[in-house]
């Protein structure tokens, strides 16, 4: 029941990013391309009557006027709910109106998140549950402030729906074995996606692939039979191999007959050796040649 809620959510989450894509859209054209054009009459007594506090209660105003932003660090400021131009601000220190300036500060240091475990169909009709991790950083302040809330949460939401979608059209063996090309296919539709969003997909990576357990046990067996069948061909080809070198050494000793003695002998030399109580009769093979003939 626990699932079954989750993955509304997580249907309910991608259905309301996708149904405002349009209002960002919008959103990002305005933040990009529409000019500054003054904080307007009303807007400019307040923000002068702003820089006459900062100024009487100079140097405690310092307190609520300046701020550090890190290196890794940018702010975005809206004043009186307009971005101000000239894109984000930092690292450095920062000076901002109080009561006025409203200042949204982003990182921009690549953030991993763990994508849920996604249950998938694969082509061939096999359920597999997939485990992923994406990587994700955010290049453009001012795009990301005015398409999302939450970047990261938004980009790992659209990596699972998009991760079902590249894998629901591919076979579980190619899933298996081409990790790494899949991988790069994804990372190549986000680029297309969300090239205006200000976040960028530094990589996604599958961590484990789980298989139904009948499905474990059958590739178990296969491949156990694939083994079995590998090692009987080399005991084949090791015994064939060692019938050529007993018909060629066959073929040699046969034209000394002092050599088959020799051999003779050095058995006898490797038989006594091993066990002394093991007594060997010689018998000549001529001997037994007549009665064969008979």
């Amino acid at each position: 029941m626990q699932g079954a809620r989750k993955k509304g959510r997580y249907q309910h989450d991608y259905s309301s990013l996708m149904a405002t894509d349009n209002g960002k859209n919008e959103t990002a054209a305005a933040c990009s391309k529409e000019p500054y054009t003054g904080p307007g009459c009303a807007g400019g007594i307040l923000i002068g009557v702003t820089y006459l506090l900062c100024v009487l209660f100079f140097p405690f105003s310092l307190c609520y006027t300046i701020k550090v932003i890190t290196e890794y660090e940018r702010v975005v400021i809206f004043r009186l709910g307009r971005l101000l131009p000239g894109g984000a601000k930092g690292p450095g220190l920062l000076f901002i109106l109080p009561c006025v300036d409203e200042i949204k500060m982003m990182d921009l240091r690549t953030v991993c998140r763990d994508i849920r475990p996604q249950q998938i169909l694969t082509k061939d009709c096999v359920n597999i549950m997939v485990d992923a991790v994406v990587y994700s950083r955010i290049f453009n302040p001012n795009l990301s402030v005015c398409y999302f809330s939450k970047p990261h949460l938004s980009m790992s939401i659209l990596a699972a729906t998009t991760l079902r979608k590249t894998l629901g059209k591919r076979d579980m063996t190619e899933i298996l074995c081409d990790r790494k090309k899949i991988a790069k296919e994804i990372a190549r539709k986000f680029d297309r996606q969300t090239a205006d969003w200000g976040i960028k997909l530094e990589r996604i990576e599958i961590k484990e692939i789980k298989l139904p357990k009948e499905m474990e046990r059958s590739m178990a067996a296969e491949a156990e039979a694939a083994r079995q069948a590998r090692a009987k061909v080399i005991t084949a080809k090791g015994e064939q191999n060692a019938s050529r070198a007993f018909k060629e050494a066959a073929d040699i000793m046969s034209q000394s007959p002092a050599s088959i003695q020799l051999r003779y002998l050095q058995t006898l030399r490797s038989v006594a050796a091993k066990n002394n109580s093991t007594i060997i009769f010689p018998l000549p093979m001529q001997l037994l040649q007549g009665y064969a003939h008979s």
